[in-house]
Order: structure tokens, then C-alpha cells, then sequence
């Protein structure tokens, strides 16, 4: 089962020990997480260099196995340090992705985004939230990703931040007939990932320049019907 029920549970406790701040060891000097000592089985404690060790190990993993199916306790052992020092440094999972694959906002908020809404509308909220992800000031990092992938770089982040994050959640919204998602799903992932190379990569005009608003008019009934229409062989 992806990510398993012992990620899970650390999950659920991240986002406070994240938030908590040092706790008594550690604003005496103790050793749970500042000097590592207290870490299990002489893994590598926290220092300056462990959030770097953690992120490299996150990007190969994500990259062998997917988002669902790398876990925080694969990763941590991967970077050879003890998984509550990679909740320490980045939350959860998904902020480890984030962090991974440099994203300027937390996934959950562009899931947050599709969640809200009806599924005709589906396709207008994905666009308005990835595209508006990859336009942003800080989306050059999302825009090099791709530009690497296309020089023959390892796909499999880009492919998972778009099938198991931005689309995962419309998957089982848009499952009719059942047992058609998966082609809906990467139909409209593949319109979208054309739109990112037009107008980000090799910036096609009009389109490069267009106002996101436009965009999403223009372009949506067409993802909307990949996701909702009729679906025939």
C-alpha cells in the first residue's frame, strides 16, 4: 500500500513537532536532534549538511519510485539519518516533494484548489493552478525541471508531480466509465505539458504572452472534455 501506515501516522505528528520549535533537549544542547548523538542505529545526526543529504536522497528515490510509493523512512534511510530529522526539516511528504523538486508553494494547495470545485470545473482549476504555479516569479525552477527532462534528464519527477500530485485527486472524480481515468487523466496531462513547453520553453506567440485568464478559457473546455466527455474507444 503507497507510503504505508507508519508513514502515515509520522505524517499525521509532523506538522506539530515541525511547528514546536526546540523543545527543552535541545535548547539545553541535548541530543535528540541538534548533535544527533540520541539518533538510532549511528545514523548521521543533524549538522549543516543534513538537509542537503536528505534532499538528494528524496530526489533519487522520488525519481526511482514515484511520490506514493517512496516513503519518509525509505528516504531517511537512503540519507542515512533517523526519519524524525526529516520531519524535523520539512513537514511532510509532500513539503519533501515540494522542497525536492524546488516548487514555490506547498502541492496541497493546488489540490486544495481542484478539491473546491464541481467536476466540470475541474479542468479551469487545474490551469489556473499549475499554469499560474509555472508563470509565477518563482516557477523558473518548476520551468528548468522540464527544460532538463527535454535535454534527456530523468522524467519521473515531472512525471509525478503532474499524474500523482496536480492530477492525482481527479483521478477518481472523473472514473466513468469505470475503469477510464487513466486515460483520461493522461490525455489531459499531455495537453498540459504542451502548453507549458509553448509558452514557457519555446514560447510560441501568442500564446507566451497571454494572459492567464485567456488561457484558461481558451484552453480548459478542450482538457474538461478528456476528463468528462463522452469517452469512446
Amino acid at each position: 500500500m503507497p507510503g504505508g501506515r507508519d508513514d502515515a501516522a509520522a505524517d499525521r505528528v509532523s506538522a506539530a513537532d515541525a511547528n514546536a520549535g526546540p523543545g527543552p533537549e535541545q535548547q539545553r544542547g541535548g541530543r535528540r536532534l541538534r548533535d544527533g548523538r540520541g539518533t538510532r542505529g549511528g545514523r548521521r545526526p543533524g549538522n549543516s549538511r543534513t538537509r542537503e543529504q536528505i534532499l538528494a536522497a528524496a530526489r533519487a528515490r522520488f525519481a526511482e519510485s514515484g511520490f506514493d510509493r517512496a516513503s519518509v523512512r525509505s528516504i531517511a534511510a537512503d540519507a542515512a539519518v533517523d526519519p524524525a530529522l526529516v520531519h524535523h526539516y520539512f513537514g511532510t511528504k509532500r513539503n519533501l516533494f515540494a522542497a525536492a523538486l524546488a516548487l514555490p508553494v506547498d502541492p496541497e494547495t493546488v489540490l486544495a484548489q481542484v478539491r473546491a470545485v464541481p467536476v466540470d470545473e475541474i479542468a479551469r482549476a487545474v490551469l489556473r493552478a499549475v499554469v499560474g504555479l509555472w508563470d509565477s516569479p518563482q516557477g523558473s525552477a518548476v520551468v528548468g525541471a522540464f527544460r532538463g527532462v527535454l535535454g534527456g534528464g530523468d522524467p519521473q519527477l515531472i512525471r509525478s508531480f503532474i499524474l500523482e500530485v496536480a492530477l492525482k485527486e481527479v483521478r477518481g472524480r472523473v472514473d466513468a466509465p469505470p475503469g477510464s481515468a487513466d486515460v483520461r487523466v493522461s490525455l489531459a496531462a499531455s495537453h498540459m505539458i504542451g502548453i507549458l513547453v509553448a509558452r514557457r520553453i519555446l514560447e510560441i506567440e501568442p500564446l507566451a504572452s497571454m494572459p492567464l485568464g485567456e488561457l484558461v478559457e481558451r484552453c480548459a473546455p478542450q482538457i474538461q472534455h478528456y476528463l468528462t466527455g463522452p469517452f469512446e474507444a
